[in-house]
């Protein structure tokens, strides 16, 4: 059973950052200027992530654009190619969601998910380990991430999104799924290389 413990909260150069109940995922809010011209804020910057710890070197850039309910997961890359991802999104919004594949953690098997919208411009830091997914809830949706490392064809796996054994909760019944994912392992027959 997952031990939940107290979600804390810390702040860094007007960043406000989360601790979730799974180790090492991080929900990031970024502190936001608004005035009649628009906004700006920071998405990201190196030196504040590594100020607590997180020495991040991000090699790769991705965009999806995508149309309300499509799902696009779960996905992850085996080492030496595992990628650790920044996400965030920049118009519509998605439900976000990490599962932990660490064979060593006491979160093994277990997800959390969060709602990333364009309005409040959170972000969610998935480390390595982890597999990952998203479900589009808006026509339009922009998703953004930013990888740790390159996109490695034969590295990349996928997990059922819809496996009984995560458990995962999406909120639809029929979602839009390349043929790729419907065709993806399912999480019994997975032997984790993540320690």
């Amino acid at each position: 059973m997952l031990k939940i413990r107290t979600l804390n909260t810390f702040y860094a150069n007007e960043m406000k950052f989360t601790r979730t109940p799974i180790e090492g995922l991080l929900i990031i809010e970024p502190k936001v200027f608004e005035d009649d011209r628009g906004c700006f804020f920071e998405s990201w910057n190196k030196e504040v992530f590594a100020k607590h710890g997180f020495n991040l070197d991000f090699v790769q850039d991705n965009q999806s654009c995508s149309v309300k309910n499509v799902l696009r997961g779960l996905h992850f890359q085996i080492p030496p190619y595992e990628q650790g991802k920044l996400t965030r999104v920049v118009s519509g919004s998605v439900l976000d969601v990490a599962v932990d594949l660490r064979k060593n953690s006491p979160a093994y098997g277990k997800h959390y998910k969060v709602l990333l919208d364009a309005s409040e411009k959170k972000m969610f830091w998935i480390p390595t380990g982890f597999a990952h997914g998203f479900l589009a809830l808006e026509d339009n949706t922009v998703f953004l991430y930013k990888c740790t490392k390159k996109y490695h064809k034969d590295s990349e796996r996928t997990i059922l999104w819809n496996d009984t054994k995560l458990n995962i909760d999406w909120g639809i019944k029929h979602p839009i799924v390349s043929p790729k994912d419907i065709k993806a392992s399912l999480f019994k027959d997975f032997v984790s290389p993540f320690h």
